[in-house]
């Protein structure tokens, strides 16, 4: 699988509707991307970020989750998308009680490798097996968890994130605590690159 599809590629128009949720905006008259960026590590990620902010382009992120209205794959000026999907790694640790879980993965991936490591634990996040994290982290996350622990952004410790001014790679310490908070409770899927 290639990192990079563009018009020529002969697969961009395959790997463009691959996720499309709302035939609605993959017609003929929609505007399509320049590129899109098939991320294998968190690099391709920040190297996207930096040369879109340098060609005066959008990001449209997509990953594999509730995006009917088509917005990580429509756009009215010149564009990328910068599909997360491949960035999909699980680690749980039990000892520690943490999960570390890349933006690609789905709840439903997520609940298999804790139930796998756990008969007695569990993670607040969504209900909807193929909800995305980048979304679940970011301010919702209602699942059968809530009463007692509240949304996935409330449980969030950590997180990385490239920083769209310079392309630096982020963690909560680095962006400080009004910004990591405020990253929490906003959803991003289809959204700008944070």
């Amino acid at each position: 699988m290639e990192a990079i599809y563009t018009p020529q590629t002969t697969s961009f128009q395959q790997v463009l509707l691959a996720l499309a949720k709302n035939r609605r905006y993959t017609t003929i008259a929609t505007p399509k991307p320049l590129a899109i960026v098939a991320a294998k590590h968190e690099r391709h990620v920040q190297a996207t970020v930096i040369c879109a902010k340098q060609h005066g382009l959008e990001i449209r992120i997509r990953s594999d989750g509730h995006d009917y209205e088509g917005l990580s794959y429509v756009s009215d000026v010149p564009f990328v998308i910068l599909d997360m999907l491949n960035l999909r790694s699980i680690d749980v640790n039990v000892t520690e009680g943490r999960v570390w879980v890349q933006s690609g993965a789905t709840v439903g991936e997520l609940y298999y490798e804790v139930g796998k490591k756990s008969r007695v634990h569990g993670v607040a996040a969504g209900s909807f097996r193929v909800l995305v994290l980048v979304v679940t982290w970011g301010g919702c996350g209602n699942g059968p968890l809530l009463r007692k622990y509240g949304l996935t952004g409330d449980n969030v410790e950590d997180g990385r994130l490239v920083n769209n001014v310079n392309g630096e790679i982020l963690d909560c310490n680095s962006v400080g605590e009004d910004l990591f908070w405020a990253i929490r409770l906003s959803p991003t899927e289809g959204g700008p690159a944070l």
